[in-house]
């Protein structure tokens, strides 16, 4: 949004509306005593011409790349439009609607956007976002928590994004749930019914089931949710909103369909930018709607039986006595999901599919020619969504490294969370990348492991 200045004759009007003198004047009510005085230690003021300068050559500092790394955020195009929209002063500035009649613009987008995310998920009902994909997890689970009412364990598939597992455990560890791991089929990278089989019959509230997986990895979601229901579990479903597009949405699964759904809402019209923010996305059946955190926005009539629209159901602390409560950090990432609102108005589900397809067919691709290259595998042998796990011959973070040299971001080095697979690296490519992208990668990529098969590094022999 574009910052207009007040001249100083602006100010001497609006003094003078108000019958004030000066700026001073305006605040003397304020004790000396609390008052900072001069700030010295804040520079001088730039000019416009200088903080473009600074701006232009701090922004180059992070370099241009040619990017194939995903595991959780993802580079999608995002039309022009989107942002466009956002930042006009009504969108941009917009928070929690708590007057109604005040704020009608706001609640109809997010009603939009609930109606949009139900649609997209096959669920009942959507709430008006959360913080991110991670807590958005840890929401879910302390949801079927409280919903199931008899268990305080929840099956947690080690194929769920590492970070995500680490969010959750930080905030339920001290609620006295426990966090289950099922390990993972070594061949196809998914959660199989035979990892699953020691856990039939138990103590257990929901069964989380990824789609895909963070290893990119399609899992059986129709087993694993039947199985869910058949142990007395809730299943908790956590996807990727592009990928919607293609499969089969949660409230699908099997013959009764996942009871919530959650995942990280960034690839639809939020860009990439030095970590976030990003925004969350829930939604459940309507049986658990009361269970669910966050906010939601209904549609009603006026006396005049004109449409209109409110705050239904608030399920936070600062709304609500405390001990009704389902969470204090609900917290709606409105800019964001005004955003994803937008660009999922301007796309369409023509236009995601699209997307989605064309991210699935770069990374099918990618693989085909990365793996062409002599020292570099395939791991797991199921189908994926537009990410891929691979093994180099040549050790990952060394090869990540210099590919980076090249400007190319290589995709993500799985050793820190996954020790077992080696030399692995999780690859993606979205609609975004082209074929001379992937040329540039499989290029580089073979000059990087040809060097290092014929020219190893040398062996010291200790004596």
């Amino acid at each position: 949004m574009p910052f207009v200045p007040h001249t100083e004759a602006d100010v001497k009007a609006m003094l003078a509306a108000i019958g004030v003198k000066s700026i001073d004047q305006l605040f003397e009510e304020i004790p000396a005593a609390l008052r900072a005085g001069k700030l010295t230690q804040v520079p001088e003021g730039l000019s416009e011409m200088e903080v473009a300068r600074l701006m232009s050559t701090r922004a180059q500092q992070d370099g241009t790349y040619i990017n194939f790394l995903g595991a959780g955020a993802y580079e999608h195009h995002i039309p022009a439009a989107v942002w466009e929209i956002v930042t006009r002063g009504e969108f941009y500035t917009a928070y929690t609607p708590y007057q109604a009649e005040a704020s009608q613009g706001t609640l109809q987008l997010l009603y939009e956007y609930q109606t949009m995310m139900a649609s997209l998920t096959g669920m009942d009902v959507s709430n008006a976002s959360l913080y991110d994909g991670a807590s958005g997890l840890a929401e879910a689970v302390l949801m079927a928590v409280r919903a199931h009412k008899k268990s305080r364990r929840v099956l947690m598939p080690k194929t769920v994004h590492p970070i995500y597992r680490k969010v959750v455990h930080a905030i339920v560890k001290n609620q006295a749930i426990e966090l289950i791991e099922v390990a993972y089929d070594a061949r196809g990278g998914h959660t199989s019914l035979d990892a699953l089989k020691s856990h039939a019959g138990g103590d257990y509230a929901a069964l989380v089931i990824p789609q895909p997986n963070f290893f990119g990895v399609l899992e059986d979601a129709d087993e694993l949710t039947d199985w869910a229901h058949a142990n007395h579990m809730l299943a908790v479903a956590l996807v990727n909103p592009t990928s919607l597009a293609l499969l089969k949405a949660p409230g699908e699964w099997g013959a009764k369909g996942a009871d919530i759904a959650v995942g990280e809402g960034q690839p639809l019209g939020v860009p990439l930018s030095s970590g976030g923010p990003y925004f969350g996305f829930m939604s459940c059946k309507e049986a658990l709607v009361r269970q669910m955190p966050g906010r939601i926005i209904g549609a009603t009539v006026d006396k005049d039986g004109k449409r209109g629209y409110t705050l239904t159901l608030q399920a936070r602390e600062q709304h609500i006595r405390r001990s009704k409560a389902t969470s204090n950090i609900c917290t709606n990432q409105g800019l964001m999901v005004t955003a994803a609102t937008i660009y999922m108005a301007l796309v369409g589900p023509e236009g995601l599919e699209r997307a989605a397809a064309a991210s699935h067919a770069n990374t099918n691709a990618l693989v085909e020619k990365l793996t062409a290259i002599k020292g570099v595998a395939r791991i797991f042998d199921r189908p994926v969504f537009h990410e891929a796990v691979l093994r180099f011959d040549a050790p990952a973070a060394d090869t990540l490294r210099a590919l980076e040299a090249q400007g190319i971001l290589g995709g993500y080095d799985l050793a820190d969370h996954y020790p077992e697979l080696g030399q692995a690296v999780l690859v993606c490519a979205t609609e975004t990348r082209t074929a001379e992208d992937i040329q540039q990668y499989a290029f580089h990529l073979e000059r990087v492991v040809s060097k290092r098969r014929l020219d190893p590094p040398c062996a010291v022999k200790v004596t």
